[in-house]
């Protein structure tokens, strides 16, 4: 339940601080007093939309925070999941609004819209006019068919969905795989042209085209090569005065020199070194010029590779590596034609078997729901019996539809408040005051099977009075002693049955002023005195207390 409510700075609020009872919390107050702003803030710490517009004017940011006892604390997953801190069974929930946006905390940590939006299932349930439009909507109406069931329900509504998403991630998957059907046969037979043609180059190294550039040069400038090793090599070795001779020379007397001077022996040591040295590379620069022909196959055959290789890099890649993933790619995608029909095949076998069990899970589904629908058209009935409609008439129809998340049916509601009259659509009949106690009846049925605690009303008694509003206040009255109810209304029958009574007023000096009151047991007579007769007097002060304690 709701122990408090904290609001600052929003709309016309400065500052307001309330504290709830448990029981039936009614809060009443001339027309445009902010008694609705009180919900609105509710709502909104609950994750309802929210804008900038919402913060009073001249502020520059809006606060508003409850504080929850708990029946029980939160489910330990749940706590788990979000990384709220467990306050046992007392839960804080505030939502900042500013000009950019606006943040949402719970027990202190801020917390996603989603987290609010689950916490809300668990805790609350707000009925106002928007909610009273949705409950009028057909689509709607399954929704709450399926709420009021059970375990058994539950579990064949979750078997359907995983089956439903199964069939139509199948019916995806047809359909990717007849796409790539639709391509022509010329562009099938493009696409192993281009296989063909990039296999026939037989690329098994990515540096071939660079290794042969590197042959093809050597091999056009034989003579020039050989030339210059050969002359190089009697430079160095054959022929008089070469470098060797001359190297010889010069360890001669660098060799007389060291029996003088020890100190030489090292340099002695280097050109002995160095004469080894230069007679392998002379010896190996021989070689290479007795080796070096003109090869002119080889050179053909060089031409001619690297002329197939620069054909095949024009058309698929500047480079070898880059034709190799085009290559890939090319037959990824011929691969995937060739065996699409197979998997068409398969994929049409799945989608068979799918819709197959899709329909008995459909067909299981709503055996269940036209069972459910029974009973809790029974129960609608009784209550709408106790909110004085005594000749009411209602049922839950269920009729045939295409396959979506929800099952094969279409679930609408029907009302006949006239004997006479057969039941109809609830949005074509029901008047407004009829909407407002078939929305009480499911929320008093609804409210016995779930776990909220708090339900709210703004301004249930729309269009009712006399008899049926007495009925009203009774039903809330009883629903007061299992769950916690927080109500704005203007009818002084249903002010009468609070536990605690919230007075609403405005005062618009230089400027706009809200503030609430908690009535003792002598203003919460006068209060619903002025909602019964518009003044205070002796009798509307009777007539009050009359309300108050029969």
């Amino acid at each position: 339940m709701i122990k408090s409510l904290f609001i600052k700075d929003f709309i016309i609020i400065d500052d307001l601080q309330l504290d709830f009872d448990s029981g039936f919390n009614v809060i009443t107050g001339e027309t445009g007093a902010g008694k609705s702003i009180i919900i609105n803030a509710i709502d909104l710490a609950f994750g309802a939309r929210a804008g900038k517009d919402l913060i009073k004017s001249g502020k520059n940011r809006a606060l508003i925070e409850l504080t929850l006892s708990l029946k029980q604390t939160l489910p330990e997953e749940f706590i788990k999941e979000t990384g709220i801190e467990n306050f046992g069974n007392e839960l804080v929930i505030s939502r900042e609004l500013t000009e950019t946006g606006s943040r949402s905390r719970v027990n202190g940590a801020l917390v996603t819209q989603d987290i609010i939006k689950s916490l809300r299932e668990m805790l609350i349930d707000i009925h106002n006019q928007h909610m009273t439009y949705t409950y009028i909507k057909p689509g709607y109406h399954i929704k709450l068919l399926d709420c009021y069931a059970g375990e058994k329900h539950l579990n064949l509504l979750n078997s359907y969905k995983s089956i439903y998403e199964e069939y139509n991630n199948v019916l995806k998957k047809l359909e990717n795989a007849k796409n790539k059907t639709q391509l022509t046969q010329q562009q099938v037979e493009f696409l192993k042209f281009q296989i063909d043609e990039i296999e026939s180059a037989a690329i098994e190294d990515t540096e071939e085209d660079k290794k042969l550039e590197e042959e093809l040069n050597v091999l056009s400038n034989t003579e020039k090569l050989k030339e210059l090793t050969y002359s190089s090599y009697w430079t160095l070795y054959g022929e008089d005065g070469c470098i060797l001779e001359a190297l010889g020379k010069v360890k001669t007397n660098i060799s007389k020199a060291a029996e003088t001077d020890s100190n030489l022996c090292d340099y002695e040591s280097q050109i002995v070194d160095i004469q080894e040295a230069l007679k392998e590379i002379s010896s190996s620069l021989r070689n290479y010029a007795e080796a070096m022909e003109l090869d002119e196959q080889r050179l053909d055959e060089v031409q001619q590779r690297i002329d197939v290789l620069d054909k095949i890099k024009r058309k698929y890649g500047n480079t070898l590596e880059q034709v190799l993933e085009k290559y890939d790619k090319f037959l990824s995608e011929y691969n995937s034609i060739e065996f699409s029909q197979e998997e068409i095949n398969f994929l049409e076998t799945q989608k068979q078997e799918f819709y197959t069990k899709m329909q008995s899970a459909a067909a299981d589904l709503t055996k269940s729901r036209k069972e459910l629908s029974k009973d809790l058209s029974e129960k609608i009935r009784n209550e709408l019996e106790k909110l004085d409609m005594p000749k009411v008439q209602f049922e839950i129809q269920i009729t045939n539809c295409d396959y979506s998340a929800n099952g094969s049916d279409n679930v609408e509601f029907l009302i006949s408040t006239n004997i006479s009259e057969s039941p109809k659509p609830l949005a074509k009949i029901a008047s407004g005051g009829e909407i407002s106690r078939v929305m009480l009846a499911l929320k008093t049925i609804f409210a016995k099977t779930d776990n909220i605690n708090t339900v709210i009303f703004d301004e249930i008694d729309t269009g009712i009075s006399g008899n049926a509003c007495q009925a009203v206040a009774q039903t809330i009255k009883e629903l007061a002693k299992t769950h916690q109810i927080i109500s704005i209304t203007h009818q002084p029958i249903i002010a009468a049955k609070s536990d605690r009574h919230f007075y609403v007023a405005k005062t618009q000096d230089e400027k706009t002023n809200v503030k609430v009151y908690t009535l003792d047991e002598k203003n919460r007579i006068k209060a619903i005195a002025m909602l019964a007769a518009g003044e205070i007097s002796d009798d509307s002060i009777n007539f009050a207390k009359q309300l108050i304690y029969n």
